[in-house]
């Protein structure tokens, strides 16, 4: 697999927790502004800090094990879609559990379908 390890394990997430969506009906792609203020905050503040690793030495990526893409400052661009996949599909999953069990996870249901 080599240079695309990083892309291929990202795509996985996807592919498994695609169904969630459609399967479930979870909502998560239909409700995107309440998507995008979990995910930017966080995407926000980890791509920062990874640029400060890399930076600072204290990071860095196998050229062998990613595509060789690298944005300005040095991150891979798997890395930059690693802090969007990862909690999207961690919202799908939070999502599915509360549908499936009826967990309001500290909201009411009907606060959340808006």
């Amino acid at each position: 697999m080599g240079s695309l390890t990083y892309l291929v394990l990202l795509a996985g997430c996807l592919v498994v927790t695609a169904p969630l969506e459609l399967v479930l009906r979870v909502r998560v792609y239909a409700r995107w502004r309440r998507l995008l203020l979990a995910v930017l905050p966080e995407f926000a503040v980890f791509v920062v800090w990874v640029l400060y690793a890399i930076a600072q030495g204290h990071w860095d990526y196998s050229d062998e094990l990613t595509l060789g893409l690298r944005l300005p400052g040095g991150i891979p661009v798997e890395e930059v879609l690693f802090f969007l996949v990862v909690p999207l599909c961690s919202v799908l999953a939070l999502e599915a559990v509360r549908k499936v069990t009826g967990w309001d996870a500290g909201y009411p249901r009907e606060a959340a379908d808006r």
